[in-house]
């Protein structure tokens, strides 16, 4: 696998964030390279802070996880509304969509904790982490 690009879903930043179960599949490694949406890191945002984090506290746990911030575009939003067609019988919420189309966009691999997404068929692999 090229790890010079991944790309994380809420979930899995939350994961490590918490140490949850799956968070051992995202080594050091892999999340110095990882990217992640900025529509995604507002959702990590909302749920941290949602359960107690201090606002400052949550956004530096979020961002500390990947290794860069990309800021949402015209294209991704394009493509994130595309992707309902695809996606609307799973239920994937708009930031799903929107990290789903981060990692088209570069030809990434993505990493999630919803086992829904197993049953995507798209030209980019996603691993689900539990």
């Amino acid at each position: 696998m090229n790890l010079s690009k991944v790309v994380l879903d809420a979930s899995a930043i939350l994961a490590v964030i918490r140490g949850e179960t799956g968070a051992e599949k995202l080594p050091p490694e892999l999340l110095v390279v990882a990217v992640a949406s900025s529509v995604n890191l507002a959702e990590v945002q909302s749920k941290l802070v949602t359960h107690g984090w201090d606002a400052e506290q949550a956004w530096e746990d979020a961002t500390g996880v990947v290794g860069q911030v990309i800021p949402f575009s015209a294209e991704q939003a394009k493509a994130t509304g595309n992707l309902i067609l695809e996606t609307r019988t799973l239920g994937l919420s708009l930031g799903d969509r929107a990290c789903l189309a981060l990692a088209l966009e570069r030809h990434a691999p993505v990493y999630t904790t919803d086992r829904v997404w197993k049953k995507l068929k798209l030209s980019i692999p996603i691993h689900v982490i539990r």
